[in-house]
């Protein structure tokens, strides 16, 4: 069988066995074409069942002069992934990765936007426009409600339960979760809907799409980051600012105001407690304070 061959194997047994989003398995797969173009730039014929631990040392030994840290170790983890997948269907008894390793990174630290930044980044919307009406609908859900970028394109209206104060999120591996959303959220949300979405000629399938490019589709992810990335040079705002920074902010305000992790972990919609807790590090003032408040040896 031939490397693509077992890639496709491996990319449903991604999607349909261990339910990650069509985003996650193109991440992963993008690793092991990676490999295979290493492969055949170098002429080494060999397959995905007999390639040694050695052909993987060599790749990425030429990967790390191209990339991070950072990115190369999710290389060695896409790479460990698909050999183990490749045990598990049998057709290896080993895992060439087994012995590489990950070089060693810091966790990165999560930009994040103060409330007047958010402001001024919002203020830079040109309101007289259609797509200005949308695009601050858009910013002030991301900043309200934490939501992904993906997720936020996918919104459809009837996930919108205004009178209950909820919206309906389908996230990552499909699974869903109710989050709320602040009165002033829902008021931008009905101007868009009802003075601006009523006007445009919808294409078939995206009826129930909530937000909708000038061509009556859904907006691409793509379109969101470069919204956000004009409108932060526009603010002068000195930071990487990308959808995520205002999820990043969300979260952070939210601890910063009280809020608890298991609460911020489920409007996150986090797998794991783990991954909320890197907001943590954001205010060491504030985790003082929550010991002079509430410790009873204060």
């Amino acid at each position: 069988m031939k490397w693509n061959n077992y890639l496709q194997d491996y990319q449903l047994h991604l999607k349909i066995e261990r339910g990650l989003s069509a985003n996650s398995v193109e991440s992963y797969s993008r690793d092991i074409q990676k490999l295979i173009g290493f492969l055949a730039k170098n002429d080494i014929q060999i397959s995905a069942i007999n390639i040694t631990d050695e052909t993987i040392q060599q790749f990425i030994y030429q990967i790390s002069k191209e990339v991070n840290a950072r990115s190369q170790s999710r290389i060695i983890s896409g790479l460990r992934s698909f050999f183990d997948y490749l045990i598990f269907e049998k057709y290896r008894t080993d895992n060439p990765t087994s012995l590489l390793e990950t070089p060693k990174i810091g966790r990165k630290l999560p930009d994040t936007l103060s409330l007047n930044e958010i402001d001024l980044l919002i203020s830079q919307i040109d309101l007289s426009t259609p797509e200005g009406e949308r695009n601050r609908a858009m910013l002030e859900m991301l900043y309200s409600c934490g939501l992904r970028v993906t997720e936020l394109i996918s919104l459809l209206i009837s996930d919108l339960f205004f009178e209950e104060g909820f919206i309906k999120v389908t996230g990552k591996g499909d699974k869903q979760r109710f989050v709320p959303i602040n009165i002033e959220t829902q008021k931008y949300i009905n101007i868009y809907i009802k003075e601006i979405r009523v006007h445009i000629k919808v294409k078939k399938g995206f009826e129930d799409t909530l937000f909708l490019n000038r061509r009556g589709k859904q907006l691409t992810r793509n379109m969101v980051f470069i919204i956000i990335k004009e409108l932060a040079i526009k603010a002068e705002i000195d930071k990487k600012v990308s959808p995520h920074t205002f999820r990043h902010s969300f979260a952070t305000h939210l601890l910063e105001n009280g809020a608890d992790l298991r609460s911020i972990q489920q409007m996150m919609g986090h797998e794991s407690i783990t991954t909320t807790e890197i907001y943590m590090h954001v205010d060491k003032s504030f985790l003082k304070g929550v010991i002079e408040k509430y410790h009873p040896r204060k």
